[in-house]
């Protein structure tokens, strides 16, 4: 087994993933990289120590699963996941067709990486904590949302629709993740960071002042992994044992950003009968 802790990062060979890879590889973790771009994810190694590259459709159960027990196998432990891999919406929801005959089937491939290879990862990264010695207890799981999750966003609704639903994926499972098997499991919503999600043209064309600065991402899951205390920009601190969170990251700032309060009492005690461990409190 590794004496050094271990991660998996998706959408790892270019943008937000590998600078995340670059901060843990440093802090000499052995990192596993998970990507479908050869052409970086074979450079990775050679810039970074301790890094190997997978490629792998994180879209695809069969190439997702099977690195995940490539990686334990040859590890023994995993500690840290970061459901990261990500791509942009293609084609226009929009487009109006002929109305003599059924239109094209949208394409749904933002829907089929950005939340269902979240939530096969998410699957997978507490199966293989749960393997590890701890038995899960302080492994970390981070998902990337976007701000596109909290607000709407109607130049790409397939893929604001993604990333919404990243976000009540994690608020649904971060309670159990931790109660059972002691995982910390997150969400951050990043701004626009200039990645290579978009050409270069249009980012130049983005107000430069408004870009979210990738250090201050990078920062922000190194501090969820470490589990430090986390103070946002409206003066709120977390600690290490708040799970469920999921953050805002817009230029320099940081928000917490909280699930919607219950419309009135009824819907606050159905939430409550529905919490997790709910059954397990009345049983004893």
């Amino acid at each position: 087994m590794s004496d050094s802790k271990v991660a998996i990062i998706t959408g790892g060979a270019s943008g937000l993933g590998l600078a995340v890879a670059e901060v843990f590889s440093r802090k000499g973790w052995r990192v596993h990289i998970f990507d479908l771009n050869e052409v970086n994810g074979d450079t990775a190694p050679d810039t970074l120590s301790n890094c190997t590259f997978h490629k792998v459709d994180v879209a695809s159960w069969g190439s997702l699963s099977s690195s995940f027990d490539a990686v334990f196998k040859a590890e023994g432990r995993l500690d840290f996941v970061f459901a990261n891999a990500g791509i942009m919406e293609k084609g226009n929801f929009f487009e109006r067709h002929e109305i003599s005959s059924p239109p094209p089937e949208p394409d749904e491939s933002s829907i089929d990486v950005n939340l269902k290879g979240v939530v096969k990862t998410s699957y997978l990264a507490r199966h293989y904590f749960r393997a590890s010695t701890s038995g899960g207890k302080d492994c970390v799981l981070v998902m990337t949302s976007s701000i596109a999750g909290i607000y709407p966003q109607a130049i790409t609704p397939l893929y604001a629709a993604a990333k919404a639903g990243i976000l009540n994926f994690m608020r649904s499972v971060a309670p159990v993740f931790h109660d059972e098997d002691g995982i910390r499991t997150y969400a951050i919503c990043p701004g626009s960071a200039r990645t290579n999600l978009l050409a270069k043209e249009l980012w130049d064309a983005y107000p430069q002042e408004y870009l979210t600065q990738m250090e201050k991402v990078t920062s922000t899951v190194e501090s969820l992994v470490g589990g430090t205390l986390l103070q946002d920009s409206w003066g709120q601190k977390f600690e290490k044992s708040s799970v469920g969170l999921a953050v805002e990251i817009f230029v320099n700032d940081v928000y917490s950003r909280g699930a919607p309060e219950p419309c009135n009492d009824g819907m606050r005690f159905i939430l409550e009968l529905m919490r997790p461990g709910k059954k397990k409190d009345a049983d004893t």
